[in-house]
């Protein structure tokens, strides 16, 4: 998974993900496929995708009693993603019950999909987390509690900025996978996000990969931008 450029597949239905693939046919991507997706088209679309030999990030951020987790992270390990993710709020014995369930789940000779955990989303900013979440502490200081206890947990990594990413990288190891949204070019709106960086930012900061979305898949030509999104996060002209 290490330096992988994910892009988010955040379309409304299956249809509109078919007509952005017809351009990369013949390649294989990294792709996530989020809520309002998967609760559209279901385990269709995932089957769409690793029929086209697509690598799948399936970001639907588990977040509940830990007998749930572990029951809804085994049918989901038969889905064959390679990457899924939990809410590392729910706590760690909640992120043990994914593990347990994803392990359930994998068939007899295969590897389990990699799980991750979400620390603080992106769009969140330190002044609502202090406020609305009430906890008192820096956001630094919160992703990184989070994230030693996802690493406690078992898990393979976690979901963060790129602002945290070196320190958890400075703590927890370069193993422990640093997954980030956010990613901006810096002509690029911000749109939602609180906590943005550029490519070249995440690449100093040893980020694993980055995940982007509309910069890509609104872009007038996909392919090009994608092309263009790769050259800045390795560094290199391809």
């Amino acid at each position: 998974m290490d330096n992988s450029l994910i892009i988010a597949l955040d379309f409304a239905n299956g249809s509109e993900v078919r007509h952005f693939l017809k351009p990369f046919s013949g390649r294989q991507l990294f792709v996530k496929v989020g809520m309002e997706l998967y609760y559209r088209e279901g385990p269709s679309i995932i089957h769409l995708l690793k029929e086209s030999g697509h690598r799948i990030f399936l970001d639907l951020k588990l977040h509940d009693i830990p007998n749930t987790v572990k029951s809804a992270m085994k049918g989901l390990a038969r889905l064959d993603c390679d990457l899924v993710n939990v809410h590392a709020a729910g706590g760690k014995e909640m992120m043990q019950a994914a593990l347990e369930g994803l392990e359930a789940g994998t068939d007899a000779g295969r590897k389990r999909p990699a799980c991750i955990a979400v620390t603080q989303l992106t769009s969140t900013s330190e002044e609502q987390m202090n406020n609305e979440q009430l906890i008192p502490v820096s956001l630094k200081e919160s992703v990184l509690h989070y994230a030693s206890l996802t690493k406690e947990a078992g898990l393979d990594g976690v979901v963060c900025s790129a602002w945290e990413a070196a320190s958890i990288r400075e703590k927890l190891g370069p193993a422990f996978y640093t997954v980030t949204p956010g990613i901006r070019m810096k002509s690029d709106s911000v749109g939602d996000q609180k906590r943005v960086a550029t490519p070249e930012f995440a690449r100093n900061a040893g980020v694993t990969s980055i995940v982007v979305g509309r910069s890509i898949t609104r872009a007038a030509d996909p392919l090009k931008s994608y092309q263009q999104w790769l050259e800045s996060w390795k560094g290199v002209q391809l």
